[in-house]
């Protein structure tokens, strides 16, 4: 056990390094740069103009805000903490700061939730600036669920923590048999292994293989046996998404979490959204009137006053306590009256550790994206739990860890794959996958689940016709078109491959028939595995006239890196893997995962356009090019010069 301690301690020293480490980029970025500085790195916005603000759900204030200059680039997204300032004269103290969270970033805008009824008069005096938050409070929480699980003070918690340490085996009950209508074979035998496990069972899911349907059915089965349900994943687009897809199947779910941090489409499974829609919730809303009332009738009293006024006011403020007194017991009702009519609760995994949640432990907690979360991370819920199911691919993207060296250390290894190898008669494997047609699937099968995985009937029908080859590699060996570093960023880019592949991309669209495309909705993703590259490809598209019929795409293409695609799927796919040089460095290409989430997104076609002489020196890379030229696919660029 002593070992299993260390490595849970060890655990808690690569968290705080990786901690360190992050403050440190921010600090570097943020606190000893100025004001243009920080807008190259993307982490402020200035100047800004608010566009408009309107009360959202659960009477919150949100604020739209629109940068004028979007030559920069951005660093915020959906859920970070922001602060408002202003460059104005006379206003530039901290009292002038507002803090946020973001609700929707765009490009060139943003939605903000800020913690107040109406905007100060000082942001609409121009100068108008937004910036980045560093968010300390994840940190913290994950420190403490790691210290709770090395002290392991409850019967609950040390079992769970020996079975998942892999110093217990994990416990079974006989099921009676269940057939879940509309699964595959694989999804109904993850089912059953789900409903089975007493203690800890883990969905092994590769790209396509409906991780979540088989999640999704896991939750309604639990249900069914009136057992109370907290459903986690790392990311709030995860979480919203389960969230989402449980709505659709009628159940009701309570989506814990900052509003301004959830998808709009869900916003009325918020605490906020179920308070406003009870039944006693007008009364509530009348007491903070009466509040109010009271509140501004007791001010207007002056200093100078008489023993007659000083009792009225006296009376006024002890009205507002009573009666204050009677919201808070109100408020607190209808909130306990709805968590006793919820059965399913979701929030990201620190988000587990809301105040809303405490002191409550659950039957079952569903971990999906298992393989994305930080083991830190994924014990806040599991302090929680009575019995724990995963869900994810540790054969895709890992967390993104700043910390070289408490990556290096194991920090990058997460509980789920640990699992994997600690308890493997608790883990089952999704074989039929819907994505897909053979051949794409068939190097990521063979290289990263042993041939395990079967292309399900329906992927036969996927390709565009039979003349369209479904899987092909554009070979720029020769060519001349080498790689660059972005002066700004240090980020490569390769503007000739660029050229090549929106060419090239162009001909296949036109090939099969610009208006089947349209009338099909083929959707179309780019992915460049630098943001340079990517930048590259959304200004050939995008902002030129070199490809009208690219840009007649527009809202059916995404250019992004491959994060960026991690859990999605296009028809169409083209990967410009960028690296062109003599020396064969590939950077982080080498990452073999980031590959598989690249090489794993298409549904009917999938280009990849690559210097082979480069990238062919990683073993990697040569078996799969080798594999493009067994199925007849490989195609030189001298075709197309």
């Amino acid at each position: 056990m002593d070992k299993f301690l260390d490595e849970l301690k060890l655990g808690l020293k690569l968290l705080k390094l990786e901690w360190q480490e992050d403050l440190a980029l921010y600090k570097k970025k943020f606190l000893h740069a100025t004001l243009s500085e920080k807008k190259k790195e993307g982490i402020t916005w200035h100047p800004v103009v608010i566009k408009k603000t309107k009360i959202g759900m659960g009477e919150r204030l949100l604020i739209e805000v629109e940068r004028t200059d979007t030559n920069y680039p951005s660093a915020f997204s959906s859920g970070k903490s922001v602060s408002f300032f202003s460059t104005q004269e006379g206003f530039q103290g901290t009292e002038f700061r507002i803090h946020g969270v973001v609700n929707v970033a765009k490009k060139e805008s943003l939605v903000v939730t800020l913690p107040m009824d109406e905007v100060p008069d000082w942001m609409d005096s121009g100068k108008l600036g937004v910036d980045l938050l560093f968010d300390e409070a994840s940190y913290r929480e994950m420190e403490l669920a790691l210290k709770k699980v090395i002290a392991a003070e409850t019967p609950q918690l040390l079992r769970l923590r020996d079975i998942l340490c892999g110093q217990q085996r994990p416990s079974w009950k006989e099921s009676p048999y269940t057939s879940w209508p509309g699964l595959n074979f694989s999804q109904q035998e993850a089912c059953a292994k789900i409903a089975s496990a007493l203690d800890v069972a883990v969905v092994h899911g590769p790209p396509g293989t409906g991780k979540t349907t088989t999640m999704i059915a896991g939750i309604e089965a639990a249900l069914a046996a009136q057992q109370r349900i907290l459903v986690c994943a790392p990311s709030n687009m995860a979480v919203d998404l389960l969230v989402e897809k449980l709505v659709d199947r009628g159940i009701s779910t309570l989506r814990i979490g900052h509003p301004a941090r959830v998808e709009e489409k869900i916003l009325h499974q918020t605490l906020d959204a179920k308070i406003s829609l009870h039944d006693s919730y007008k009364d509530l809303k009348k007491l903070r009137k009466e509040t109010e009332s009271y509140l501004h009738l007791a001010k207007q009293y002056k200093r100078n006053f008489g023993p007659e006024e000083r009792a009225q006011r006296k009376r006024m403020y002890q009205e507002v306590s009573r009666i204050r007194e009677a919201a808070e017991q109100l408020e607190e009702y209808i909130r306990a009256d709805v968590y006793q009519k919820t059965l399913v609760f979701a929030s990201t995994l620190v988000g587990a550790s809301s105040h809303h949640l405490k002191g409550m432990i659950f039957d079952v907690v569903f971990i999906d994206e298992a393989a994305q979360g930080l083991e830190a991370a994924t014990w806040i819920p599991i302090l929680k739990a009575k019995k724990v199911v995963f869900a994810g691919d540790h054969c895709q993207l890992p967390p993104t860890i700043k910390s070289q060296d408490a990556s290096r250390q194991g920090l990058s290894t997460t509980l789920f794959e640990k699992l994997i190898h600690r308890q493997p008669e608790a883990a089952h494997l999704l074989q039929v996958q819907y994505r897909m047609p053979e051949v794409i699937m068939g190097f990521s099968n063979e290289h990263f689940y042993h041939g395990r995985l079967q292309a399900a009937a329906n992927t036969k029908e996927h390709p565009f016709s039979g003349e369209e080859v479904v899987f092909e590699w554009i070979d720029t060996s020769g060519s001349g078109f080498a790689e660059q570093v972005e002066v700004e960023t240090l980020s490569t880019f390769n503007p000739e491959e660029a050229q090549l592949a929106c060419r090239y991309l162009n001909e296949v669209i036109v090939r099969i028939g610009l208006s089947r495309c349209k009338e099909m909705g083929i959707t179309v993703g780019l992915i460049a595995p630098y943001s340079a590259q990517v930048r590259q490809l959304r200004h050939l598209i995008f902002e030129t006239y070199a490809f009208p019929n690219l840009r007649a795409f527009a809202d059916l293409m995404t250019i992004d890196t491959v994060d960026g695609f991690q859990g999605q799927e296009r028809d169409l796919m083209l990967i410009s893997m960028t690296r062109s040089n003599p020396r064969g460095e590939i950077g982080f290409l080498a990452d073999k995962r980031r590959m598989n989430v690249a090489l794993t997104r298409a549904k009917r076609k999938l280009i990849v356009v690559g210097d082979s002489s480069t990238l062919a020196q990683d073993p990697f890379f040569d078996q799969l090019i080798r594999y493009v030229e067994e199925k007849g696919s490989y195609r030189s660029v001298w075709e197309f010069l």
